[in-house]
């Protein structure tokens, strides 16, 4: 187990692309571990828009002026990464109570695989209750502004993506 001193914490997801309301949730998490993990998930019930390399490599700019916070891309089971990065924290984001009964099922399902892994959520800042990135691909596909949604990066990534199309 990691050092009882270092709280690491892993915060996974799809990020298809990430958001700024899952960048207010990273730092929020910074207040209360003393590292972060975005886990990019390569998700078999999610068809995303961008390929696993295009959406780590979205986070890891994205995330790049936070100290304390890495990026990796993970396939399998949430738990067996979990404990090979000597995690002992989930953080899931909650936008809305609609959020929570999906959430609670895989906290639950992950406490039994790993009774010592432990979920926190977090809820992000008020302007950012109603993100999330299947409304910000539906935006782009409709030619609609992305700025104040997105950072930069990925702004621009989802918009050629989109011009593909």
């Amino acid at each position: 187990m990691n050092d009882s001193r270092q709280r690491i914490a892993i915060y996974p997801g799809t990020f298809d692309p990430i958001t700024n309301g899952h960048l207010d949730i990273v730092k929020r998490a910074l207040c209360l571990f003393d590292r972060i993990i975005v886990a990019v998930s390569d998700n078999i019930r999610k068809q995303p828009m961008f390929s696993l390399q295009e959406r780590t490599e979205m986070v890891k700019d994205a995330v790049r002026s936070f100290d304390r916070v890495e990026v990796e891309a993970f396939q399998g089971i949430l738990v067996h990464f979990a404990k090979k990065k000597e995690a002992s924290i989930l953080i899931r984001g909650i936008r809305a109570v609609s959020d929570f009964e999906y959430e609670f099922q895989m906290a639950l399902m992950n406490r039994k695989l790993d009774s010592e892994l432990e979920t926190v959520y977090l809820m992000p800042s008020e302007e950012y209750t109603y993100l999330n990135s299947t409304l910000v691909k539906e935006i782009a596909i409709l030619g609609g502004n992305l700025d104040c949604f997105l950072p930069p990066m990925v702004s621009k990534m989802l918009s050629q993506k989109v011009a593909r199309l």
